[in-house]
């Protein structure tokens, strides 16, 4: 049991005449909770004998998890809540839409697909304001509300998602028994992190473990790293230019940030193995270097799900920790953050699917699933003690941080170049091709889109 829930449950007992609040992790009103608005937002809706149906690519523990929170939005309205989780969501979401038996609400976990639905008229606009409310309420709101704004049928821009689950991709794993050994500082700029990585080779440590190896998608994990380094290098709209092909993929801009990747991947000296091992080792085998004795590596750029590969005896804070994958020092480009993440749209509407968007709008939607583990929130409003643990909550303080929010590119793309011509280009140039001649192939392969 976590520690958020620990001292809430013992209090349960004393709700043993309400039937409903019996059914909640926490009874309404107690542990350390923000429950800022919830009582007002209950007294404002009642939807009793209504049902509100949602679909999304939560299943198994995960849906468990939202199934619980998904309780005190039927325990303040008395609606009854219908979420069901699909391994398919992509291809079941418009099969319903386009049948006309759409749920009330879709999570999707790719804009990309929200947008190609709302360019459709297929999701419904989010009640007027609430553009306003996440740009003002959220970490890095800005950039998620323009992740979240969509053509409709007729050409006009709205906002039609809210962003709810954020997952973090920004990250240096690293080992601190060997950065104590050696005396290595955590770097807090890119031109520390390039000067580290030098001073490892020179003492004998060769500093990154990198596997690009995932099957067949093969090469993703250096899609990644390009993009961290263009929010890193150009302003956020030069980014966003990139992934719509505004500007061509053979830009010296794009090819720069290959070239900074390739300052890391290329360097035989810096990678486990060299260069070319980095090309075929898989990715979940990568991480593993960390923690040989001695360390075949130093450090591990790769997103907040990469423990779920890590050996068992990997202990958070003992043998393995993670810091924020920086930001060079004369950029003027803040904090930027590379992650992904889930949004609530609504596919069907009605007044109880509105109220679960303002429903969303509480700390206490998100504390609910903070405290069961698992969870990331950009909601500046939420208590970051009930994260479930120290990871969590080091992850969540790097998201309030950021001052820049990008989706990954390579989901934004045309599959046949997000997840085609990137990830093989990717492979081509770690493997000996230049990073020039690499991103003129996958600008003709763009080309032959149109």
């Amino acid at each position: 049991m976590t520690r958020a829930l620990t001292a809430s449950v013992a209090t349960l007992a004393l709700w043993a005449g309400s039937a409903a609040a019996q059914d909640l992790i926490v009874p309404v009103g107690e542990g350390d909770y923000t429950w800022d608005g919830y009582q007002e937002f209950a007294d404002s809706y009642d939807f009793s004998g209504e049902t509100v149906t949602i679909t999304g690519p939560w299943t198994g523990n995960e849906k468990e998890k939202v199934d619980e929170v998904f309780k005190y939005f039927a325990e303040a309205t008395g609606a009854s809540v219908n979420y069901s989780g699909s391994d398919s969501f992509e291809q079941d979401i418009v099969i319903s839409a386009r049948s006309g038996s759409a749920p009330n609400l879709a999570v999707f976990p790719q804009p990309g697909l929200a947008a190609d639905m709302a360019s459709q008229g297929f999701l419904t606009p989010l009640p007027d304001g609430t553009g306003d409310w996440v740009a003002e309420n959220y970490a890095a709101g800005e950039s998620l509300v323009d992740l979240a704004t969509y053509e409709g049928p007729e050409g006009e821009e709205d906002l039609y998602g809210m962003f709810y689950r954020i997952d973090v991709k920004s990250l240096v794993w690293y080992n601190p028994i060997t950065f104590d050994e050696f005396g290595y500082d955590i770097p807090e700029t890119m031109d520390e992190l390039k000067e580290l990585t030098e001073d490892m080779a020179d003492d004998g440590l060769t500093p990154w473990c990198i596997g690009l190896g995932s099957g067949a998608a093969t090469g993703w994990p250096a899609t990644d790293w390009v993009e961290d380094m263009m929010l890193r290098l150009h302003e956020p709209e030069v980014y966003d230019h990139w992934v719509a092909n505004e500007i061509p993929f053979d830009d010296p801009q794009v090819v720069e940030a290959i070239e900074e990747f390739g300052w890391y991947a290329k360097t035989d000296e810096f990678v486990a193995g060299g260069a070319e091992a980095a090309a075929t080792t898989d990715f979940r085998d990568s991480p593993a270097g960390l923690f040989t004795i001695p360390p075949e590596c130093a450090m591990h750029r790769q997103a907040s799900f990469i423990p779920a590969f890590f050996p068992e005896d990997a202990e958070q804070g003992e043998n393995v920790d993670f810091f924020y994958f920086p930001a060079f020092e004369d950029s003027d480009l803040g904090q930027p953050l590379l992650g992904a993440g889930t949004l609530f749209s609504i596919t069907n509407p009605s007044d109880a699917a509105s109220a679960m968007i303002e429903f969303l709008k509480l700390p206490i939607a998100h504390e609910i699933w903070m405290a069961q583990d698992a969870f990331l929130t950009a909601h500046l409003g939420v208590n970051t003690d009930l994260y479930a643990n120290e990871a969590l909550q080091a992850q969540g303080d790097i998201l309030r941080d950021a001052t820049t929010f990008r989706f990954d590119a390579s989901d934004l793309m045309p599959a046949e170049i997000g997840a085609g011509a990137f990830w093989t280009g990717m492979v081509d140039y770690v493997t000996g091709s230049e990073a020039d001649a690499v991103a003129s192939q996958i600008q003709q392969r763009w080309d032959g889109l149109n």
